[in-house]
């Protein structure tokens, strides 16, 4: 049983005006059937989240700097927003079970309440402008699931860090112009290394924040991320090593000579708003 049908047989439940449709049997029996069901509910049901990427996100490019652009308003008032945000209250979260099935629900959880974060303080300039050096966004209550307060920090440090999976750095979204770019599809178990992998080729052929070379200069300019995050690198062989399996052939021999000096692009924490 998945967990939209759990959800809507609840929601039957919780309906006053539906229930002398249905003898004392029938309603002893169903009631007793959800109870069984929901705490073993199967993976998430993202498709509104899918649908919601798929209208309101949008392709910009500002100062020469291309990324993938959400239309926040029109997102906070489409009726799927809400329902998603109201599915993740109730989500029995000892439901995921396999690596990927945890690392796919936790990757999408970070994105829509990033996405929420910045829908609950709409407008600001930037998704760090919510906190303060003392009190950083990140540290913020960010949504509920499970029926459990959860901050972005919780997410990105305490879960999918320790999951030993270097390419979550370019599957989180942290509302920014110089964040890898919002996925217009939800992430999968099922498809979870093939998307993973193509969101590492596509964040590295962005030249305004993922991967530049110049050759002339001897210089490999990288998104800062790397260098944030370069301990977590190490598991591939390191960062060089790491970004050589996803360039085209031509850089990986250039990659691979080490005759560069490192440096590390701007970051731009604008919001990355329509």
């Amino acid at each position: 049983m998945s967990f939209t049908l759990v959800r809507k047989i609840i929601s039957l439940l919780n309906n006053k005006a539906a229930r002398p449709n249905f003898s004392v049997g029938i309603f002893a029996s169903v009631v007793f059937i959800a109870s069984l069901w929901a705490p073993s509910a199967m993976a998430f049901d993202f498709s509104g989240w899918d649908e919601l990427l798929k209208k309101h996100v949008l392709a910009k490019t500002v100062s020469g700097v291309r990324f993938s652009a959400v239309n926040y308003p029109a997102m906070k008032r489409d009726p799927r927003y809400a329902r998603l945000i109201a599915d993740l209250k109730i989500f029995p979260l000892d439901s995921l079970k396999t690596r990927k099935e945890k690392l796919a629900f936790w990757i999408n959880l970070y994105n829509i309440f990033a996405v929420k974060v910045v829908q609950d303080n709409y407008p600001v300039e930037s998704i760090k402008d919510v906190g303060s050096f003392f009190s950083p966004v990140w540290d913020k209550t960010a949504g509920v699931a499970g029926g459990k307060e959860i901050t972005l920090s919780e997410i990105e440090h305490e879960i999918l860090r320790k999951m030993d999976e270097p390419r979550i750095h370019v599957a989180i979204v942290c509302a920014s112009i110089s964040c890898p770019d919002l996925r217009k599809e939800v992430y999968t178990a099922k498809d979870l290394d093939a998307q993973l992998d193509d969101q590492v080729k596509r964040f590295l052929e962005n030249r305004g924040k993922g991967l530049r070379i110049d050759r002339s200069a001897g210089k490999v300019w990288l998104s800062a991320i790397f260098k944030w995050f370069k301990d977590d690198f190490k598991s591939s062989g390191g960062v060089v090593e790491f970004v050589s399996k996803h360039v085209p052939a031509r850089d990986v021999s250039y990659l691979q000579g080490k005759k560069f000096k490192i440096s590390y692009l701007d970051y731009d924490w604008g919001l990355n708003s329509l």
